[in-house]
């Protein structure tokens, strides 16, 4: 079944106030026809209003510097030409953790949720939406990895290098690189991590941020827990289990990894302590860390983790709109072509 079969016809269309609703709205609507004037108002309605909401805040928010985080913190020449437009107030940066290896990945993404261009443009212009692939270096040195990215970076635009040496066992430094690295170039009132394989809404995750505007330290995702996995060769395992207690104790709530959502307050909290937050082998489970002790909102949203067709199509038949779309069996769009 194509991963996609509920998402088409619903990409999120710059400038324009018929912007999609959510992922499955169209193909929904289609088969009640009787509802269609009361539902296509609605979402008009609902996408006018999160225009004049992010609007507001635009206005109403007074333009803050970031070269706080910037201390002591190494990024690469072409970050610090974006330096320049930090003073710029944005609603939210997406970062799209992606590897090397995942070119069609990426190219899925930008056939689909992603905007292109001039589109990409206009949505950080007018709507404070700031999107970028998030990928770091290769151990070697101007080898065959970091060339392809530059190449596919002068083509497309739409990469945010890091300081990083990219490895699937430092993606809790990676997570802590990027926050570090987005708080010191954008000023945002929320920042996004969410894999290549993950189809969002762009549309719906801004009016689901706004509507926790006014909290200070949030923590946004669909919040789980389970099983502290002691047994080495196992995936996802966990070598300082015994930090958790005893043998089949699990882990504290926290957010999957495949899609979540942090304040600026606490991106800035990474960027300030990143030397001293304690990465464990999973990355989900380092961040619920970093926040554990501290006066944090967890919001548990259950919009940001809908399965691909059939279950994103009966949850709009329900009412909830779906944020983010992936498969848990291949964690996403993974057969996008």
């Amino acid at each position: 079944m194509d991963p996609f079969a509920c998402q088409k016809g619903s990409f999120l269309f710059v400038g324009k106030a018929e912007e999609a609703a959510s992922i499955c709205f169209f193909k929904i609507i289609s088969r009640q026809s009787s509802d269609i004037p009361g539902e296509v108002s609605k979402a008009h309605h609902d996408i006018q209003t999160l225009s004049k909401t992010v609007g507001n805040l635009e206005r109403g928010s007074a333009a803050k510097t970031a070269h706080d985080a910037l201390q002591d913190f190494p990024i690469s020449v072409n970050l610090k030409i974006a330096e320049s437009k930090i003073k710029r107030k944005y609603l939210m940066v997406i970062g799209i953790n992606t590897a090397f290896s995942n070119q069609e990945r990426r190219d899925s993404v930008r056939a689909t949720w992603m905007p292109q261009g001039e589109k990409r443009k206009k949505l950080e212009e007018e709507k404070g939406i700031v999107i970028r692939f998030v990928i770091g270096h290769s151990s070697t040195s101007g080898g065959i990895l970091n060339k392809t990215i530059e190449v596919e970076d002068r083509k497309h635009n739409d990469f945010l290098r890091l300081e990083h040496v990219e490895g699937y066992q430092e993606l809790s430094a990676k997570t802590k690189t990027f926050f570090a690295t987005a708080v010191a170039l954008w000023d945002a009132d929320f920042y996004v991590k969410v894999d290549d394989d993950v189809h969002v809404n762009i549309g719906m995750l801004a009016k689901t941020l706004v509507s926790h505007y006014e909290k200070p330290r949030v923590y946004i995702g669909c919040m789980k827990s389970g099983p502290v996995l002691f047994e080495k060769g196992v995936r996802y395992h966990e070598p300082e289990y015994w930090k958790f207690g005893e043998e089949g104790n699990e882990y504290f709530r926290h957010a999957t990894g495949q899609i979540y959502a942090i304040s600026k307050e606490l991106a800035t909290y990474i960027a300030k302590n990143k030397n001293v937050l304690h990465k464990y082998a999973n990355e989900d489970v380092s961040l619920g860390a970093w926040f554990i002790g501290l006066d944090v909102e967890h919001v548990d949203d259950r919009s940001l983790c809908c399965g691909t067709p059939p279950d994103c199509e009966w949850k709009t038949l329900i009412g909830i709109i779906c944020v983010a779309t992936f498969d848990w069996s291949c964690s996403g769009i993974c057969k996008s072509f």
